[in-house]
């Protein structure tokens, strides 16, 4: 009789126990699931543009953060040697297998490319030779059947895209190039330009028809020469084309009235925007997503640079080519590499349905033809901070034959740099001059 207090005790303890245990383990189950880095967006991308890439390129996660992060260095890469190298510079891109290569016509040069963290590869002629065939046919007048052309930095020639081009015209064509530069290629694209169309936000035209919003500016936005002639009004927004250059080129720029707010966002048709951190220009073989009203968000690769394209209208030069799907009601519309503009839809051949060839008119030169500034809003994966003026006690010295970590900061004439991508200076890179690898804090 004495014990039976302490067995009652006993059994309320062990219940206890039971509860406390059921307890702790029903709160165990209720934790988040670890979240896998890899299926994460990058810093500085957004969480949509990630996806689209994924559905868009049919990439896993892994495999999409790869090709962002390899366009990213490719683009550096691109900046430094295209500066440094001069004519013997033989382009950057990033080949089908994410790696950054580049383009060599000196041996010498090969080492320079692997200090960067890129692949070289020797190449008989340099971009600017290819780009002057380029310029050389943008003078000339396309034979009937002639669709475009453009420098290819992995084959590095220029390919003529002809659908029924007649072989003498073809030789008269492209005669005086180099021996082995020029190389035609068949193909069943009839491209046009996407008039009557949207790409970001809709505009409409006072003629009728109507076209897309490409980026802000001071005072307007940005969008395709043929959607409109100097002069012209627009509404939704409201405003008057400025500038407007179609054929040759394909850019115009619309001054908007009072009322109208640029913004520097890019509509991904999903309720939400991506921000615009600045325009640096991206490599081939780097990931691109597009804005449209008639096809939404949209994603591909750059294929090709420099660019000429022949409309009904006339030829375009100076287009991007990429397979990242448009159509007729795009024309105009923001193309987006991570959060950097890259340009405006320009047309094309295909849909979204089948798949197709894309041009875009790049961002930059429309900027500095007219003289604009491109509004942004965020800073991106890099955000400069403040000068301070002033070095950090942790600094060393930046020095030619150094080699250097992303993160790492260096002192240079009286400033500190931090290290935006992992390599082995050279001369010339000094980090005042390669805004691509050093950052001023």
């Amino acid at each position: 009789m004495r014990r039976r207090p302490a067995t009652v005790a006993a059994a309320f303890l062990g219940a206890a126990a039971t509860v406390l245990t059921f307890t702790m383990t029903a709160q165990a189950g209720a934790r988040p699931a670890p979240v896998d880095a890899a299926a994460v967006a990058p810093q500085g991308i957004a969480p949509e543009m990630f996806t689209a890439l994924q559905r868009d390129l049919r990439l896993t996660p892994a495999q999409a953060r790869a090709r962002l992060e390899a366009g990213t260095q490719a683009g550096r890469v691109e900046q430094v040697l295209r500066k440094t190298f001069g004519s013997r510079y033989g382009g950057t891109w990033v080949s089908g297998e994410g790696a950054v290569t580049t383009g060599v016509t000196n041996a010498a040069d090969a080492a320079a490319v692997r200090d960067l963290g890129a692949v070289p590869v020797s190449v008989r002629h340099g971009e600017k030779a290819l780009d002057a065939v380029v310029e050389r046919l943008n003078q000339r007048k396309a034979p009937k059947g002639v669709v475009g052309w453009y420098a290819d930095l992995p084959t590095n020639s220029v390919v003529v895209l002809s659908r029924s081009a007649a072989a003498k015209a073809l030789d008269a064509f492209v005669s005086g190039a180099p021996a082995g530069v020029v190389r035609v290629e068949a193909t069943t694209e009839q491209p046009r330009p996407y008039a009557d169309v949207i790409g970001g936000n809709a505009y409409y035209m006072s003629g009728g028809g109507r076209c897309s919003v490409g980026f802000s500016v001071q005072g307007g936005f940005v969008t395709a020469g043929h959607c409109g002639t100097t002069g012209s009004r627009t509404t939704s927004p409201s405003g008057t084309f400025r500038g407007s250059t179609f054929p040759g080129r394909d850019y115009a720029w619309v001054q908007v009235d009072a009322g109208n707010t640029p913004r520097g966002l890019v509509n991904q048709y999903n309720g939400s925007t991506v921000a615009v951190a600045g325009s640096t220009e991206a490599a081939v073989g780097a990931a691109v997503c597009r804005s449209g009203s008639t096809t939404g968000w949209r994603c591909g690769t750059i294929q090709q640079k420099n660019t000429s394209v022949t409309y009904p209208e006339g030829t375009v030069s100076g287009v991007t080519r990429s397979n990242a799907c448009a159509e007729p009601g795009d024309s105009g519309g923001s193309w987006m590499s991570g959060n950097q503009a890259q340009g405006v839809t320009s047309g094309g051949s295909g849909n979204c349905t089948s798949g197709g060839t894309m041009y875009f008119q790049p961002v930059n030169p429309i900027l500095a033809a007219y003289g604009l500034t491109l509004i942004t809003s965020g800073s991106g994966p890099n955000p400069t901070p403040t000068p301070t003026g002033s070095s950090s006690p942790g600094d060393t010295t930046w020095q030619v034959g150094g080699t250097y970590t992303a993160g790492a900061t260096v002192l240079y004439g009286g400033q500190s740099y931090r290290c935006l991508q992992s390599h082995t200076a050279h001369p010339g890179w000094e980090p005042p001059n390669t805004p691509a690898l050093w950052q001023r804090v």
